[in-house]
């Protein structure tokens, strides 16, 4: 949804996406995404990604050092800007715009402050299709590790739950939505639990 807000705003020119790669498995970190799948969401979306590799184990000052040399690197290639989808943990948010300090990059968080429920909603109602990539089983059963992100999937959330999982309890991967100029075509593999999360698999399914 983040993706499609900015690409309405004339104001604003989209230079392309980037997002922290586990080296070890090859996979975004945290959410548990093959490469090849993030990639396709690129070329869907018509735009560059940017990989930023990371250890396993990576320490924090590990982190923060890849991230700020991949902010330094943007900085010199004329970036003005990087956008979080970050949506009401103030936490994070600080932490973004304290880190973007003194860079010459400024953070904006075009979706910030939007009621979860409805964003939610919206984003199903705009056709927005996602699977459950990842969730955290202390928060969300494990039944719904590699379920679609639809209308059921909302209605049947514990109501601890963020609907957008904001506070970490399921992370997704958007396959279809506005954002896109084609869908990308998942299955699901096998749901494996692993360093205390459960983690669905997903695998191309395109020809």
């Amino acid at each position: 949804m983040e993706l499609d807000v900015l690409k309405s705003d004339p104001d604003i020119e989209i230079c392309g996406l980037f997002t922290t790669l586990n080296e070890a498995f090859d996979r975004v970190a945290m959410h548990g995404v093959r490469r090849e799948l993030v990639e396709a969401q690129a070329e869907a979306a018509g735009l560059p990604i940017h990989f930023i590799p990371l250890p396993h184990p990576c320490p924090n000052e590990i982190y923060e050092a890849k991230l700020g040399a991949f902010v330094a690197k943007m900085r010199d290639d004329g970036i003005k800007a990087m956008a979080f989808g970050d949506l009401f943990l103030q936490d994070i948010r600080s932490y973004r715009e304290d880190k973007l300090t003194g860079t010459g990059i400024a953070p904006i968080f075009p979706i910030w402050g939007t009621p979860t429920d409805e964003l939610a909603q919206q984003m199903v109602a705009a056709g927005l299709r996602a699977q459950i990539s990842c969730l955290d089983p202390k928060q969300l059963p494990e039944s719904f590790a590699g379920r679609t992100f639809d209308r059921s999937f909302l209605a049947e959330l514990p109501s601890s739950v963020d609907p957008c999982g904001e506070r970490g309890e399921f992370h997704t991967f958007a396959s279809v939505g506005p954002m896109f100029a084609s869908p990308i075509l998942v299955i699901v593999g096998e749901i494996v639990t692993r360093d205390g999360f459960v983690f669905a698999d997903l695998l191309s399914a395109a020809p």
